[in-house]
């Protein structure tokens, strides 16, 4: 597992949110090809139904980090995710590094449910100028925080005078108050 992703498991655990963390297929092989979106969607809906086989009564929300956010709001924009109250992106990957589109951010108009999209200002996967537009396209189903000078990995230089972890920190104090707001509603 991704050191960054462990520790937002075990941040988000300290915040009184549980999470469910899984791998998709290629990573389990090794492989740094990753899956067919066929098979990542699948994988997504794998680990959907085994939080609800786990803990079926509390409020369920998918995402992730990069590929893995991609792949659960495309499985979403394909077929609802059953329960799914909203989606969180840790750095969203709207295009490829110094390739600026917005191409692979058609399919989140095919989603209903409320979306977070956590963004370093500096993440070269999403850049701002075609970020900011597509969520305020989205409507009042997406939230945009951004985390200045953070990368696509949520690093920041030193200039900043923060760390990864008081980073990190910030973008899980994020998401948390997303997800209350969104339980609240």
């Amino acid at each position: 597992m991704h050191p960054f992703l462990a520790a937002v498991a075990d941040e988000l655990a300290g915040r009184g949110i549980a999470s469910l963390r899984y791998q998709f297929p290629y990573m389990e092989h090794g492989s740094k090809r990753p899956d067919v979106p066929k098979t990542a969607h699948a994988t997504v809906r794998a680990a959907v139904a085994e939080a609800l086989s786990r803990e079926a009564r509390l409020p369920l929300f998918a995402g992730g980090k990069s590929f893995g956010g991609r792949m659960t709001s495309q499985a979403q924009a394909v077929a609802p995710l059953p329960q799914v109250r909203g989606l969180a992106f840790l750095g969203f990957p709207l295009h490829p590094a110094g390739r600026p589109s917005r191409e692979r951010g058609r399919h989140l108009f095919d989603i209903r449910i409320p979306m977070l999209f956590l963004q370093g200002t500096r993440d070269a996967l999403a850049s701002l100028p075609e970020l900011e537009p597509l969520c305020v396209a989205l409507g009042p189903r997406a939230t945009l925080k951004l985390f200045e000078e953070a990368d696509h990995s949520f690093h920041v230089p030193a200039r900043t005078g923060l760390t990864d972890p008081q980073v990190r920190g910030l973008v899980l104090d994020a998401l948390a108050g997303w997800i209350e707001s969104v339980i609240a509603n």
